[in-house]
């Protein structure tokens, strides 16, 4: 199954609608945002799920050997495999999001809270991912204007655990509720498991998962009503996601 992570969420009552709907992530955003909350707020949310990863025994698949250290396909496949191991025991997982924040604020504000995961989502370097005392997903922004030609070329194996491609408008870092173009996304997802974010509704993202194909979705603004969280949209966004997903299999099979 795709996996899906509900990105903004600000109260426990939104984590928990989320996890009731079938998502595998729920993220609180830490950088300065309309989404923005504190170390308190994502603290009770975090506990609203139960206990934090951390906390559970776990079986995972073997370390990545150190030559897959090179490889961009290979290490981010091993990545997607320890994650799903991590969704056996617990789900879902939590994510905290940050952009341009001091990597000691981030530690900090990770462990206060703690969530299982970090989210860089400003222009963070992949070296900073190995300062996170977090496993880390990374974004890479990609604008319509200078969308590149080959977009791997700013991904980098070794550092995060998870790769995800979101849109950049301006000056903004993904939330904007505006899409990047979808072959660009394609042309990733053929070779590493990523995470699609940037404009997804439940409208359109069964249309985005037939022409992309990614390992995960994620939205933020495609599941809200007047800047809040609409407990319906999430409904109908993961339904959206799991429609294709027996579609897809049905088709396959």
């Amino acid at each position: 199954m795709t996996l899906v992570k509900i990105c903004g969420n600000r109260t426990p009552a939104d984590v928990i609608a989320a996890a009731d709907a079938g998502a595998d992530f729920v993220s609180m955003v830490f950088a300065r945002s309309s989404r923005q909350v504190d170390a308190q707020e994502a603290y009770a949310m975090v506990r609203a799920l139960g206990r934090p990863l951390a906390d559970h025994e776990m079986f995972l698949p073997p370390p990545a050997q150190p030559h897959v250290r090179e490889e961009v396909g290979p290490w981010f496949r091993h990545g997607a495999d320890v994650i799903r191991a991590y969704l056996d025991v617990k789900r879902p997982l939590t994510v905290g999001v940050f952009a341009d924040q001091p990597i000691d604020e981030v530690n900090e504000l990770a462990e206060e809270a703690g969530v299982d995961f970090v989210q860089l989502s400003g222009d963070e370097t992949w070296e900073d991912c190995l300062l996170v005392a977090r496993q880390v997903v990374q974004v890479v922004h990609v604008s319509p204007i200078d969308s590149p030609s080959d977009p791997m070329q700013f991904v980098q194996p070794g550092f995060a655990i998870a790769l995800m491609l979101d849109a950049a408008h301006g000056p903004h870092r993904g939330g904007g509720g505006r899409p990047f173009d979808w072959e660009v996304a394609r042309r990733v997802a053929e070779r590493v498991p990523m995470m699609l974010a940037g404009g997804l509704t439940p409208e359109n993202v069964g249309e985005a998962m037939e022409r992309v194909r990614p390992w995960a979705v994620d939205v933020s603004s495609g599941t809200e009503t007047d800047g809040r969280k609409d407990h319906a949209k999430v409904r109908a966004f993961i339904a959206a996601v799991r429609a294709w997903d027996t579609a897809n299999e049905e088709t396959s099979a």
